[in-house]
């Protein structure tokens, strides 16, 4: 099961597909703008040749094992929009995360990540028989706390001095959880707000 953990999964708003090296365009293009990359790791947009060293780089670690990552295609249009990973799966302890979520600016706003979350969610729990999946963000994130608060994720606790990023610069990362017990209400509110924009 844990073999093929990156399906097609498909929603009304957004289709998860993944990720392969026909992407990389469509991709780039929904990657341009710097703001989506303000919190990340790393800047992946600022040249052609930085993202297709970051899909490269995606593409290896899907084929080790270590990262499941896709891409997120609008459903209407077939187009690029974004991309989001399961990280550090842990099939022996029925846990995974879900990270490195980036959408096009053009879709802050339209329910697209709230749907995507939800298809997530939906294949780690109901599919791959997690019993646990977990979110770290960059704690300064307002935005992005925000919106694991919303799903709605438990807040765990602050990891201080966590990483280094963007060439050294020093993060506390903001970790929360949905565990099995949470599911059914999570997906609920999950479902409602994307009704709600349909």
């Amino acid at each position: 099961m844990w073999e093929n953990i990156a399906q097609r999964l498909e929603g009304r708003l957004v289709v998860l597909e993944p990720l392969e090296s026909r992407h990389e365009e469509g991709l780039w293009r929904a990657a341009a703008e710097p703001e989506i990359w303000r919190w990340m790791p790393l800047n992946a947009s600022s040249s052609p040749e930085d993202f297709h060293a970051w899909v490269e780089d995606a593409l290896a670690l899907a084929q080790s094992g270590i990262q499941a990552p896709f891409a997120i295609l609008a459903a209407s249009s077939g187009h690029e929009i974004g991309s989001s990973r399961y990280l550090t799966p842990r099939p022996e302890h029925r846990g995974l995360e879900i990270g490195f979520t980036w959408m096009s600016r053009a879709t802050w706003g339209t329910g697209a990540n709230v749907e995507a979350k939800l298809l997530l969610l939906e294949h780690a729990f109901e599919r791959l028989g997690c019993m646990r999946v977990e979110f770290k963000t960059d704690a300064l994130n307002e935005r992005s706390r925000g919106a694991l608060a919303a799903l709605p994720a438990s807040f765990e606790g602050v990891f201080r001095k966590h990483m280094l990023v963007r060439g050294g610069e020093l993060r506390d990362s903001a970790y929360y959880s949905v565990v099995d017990d949470d599911w059914p209400d999570v997906k609920a509110a999950l479902r409602a707000r994307v009704e709600a924009l349909l």
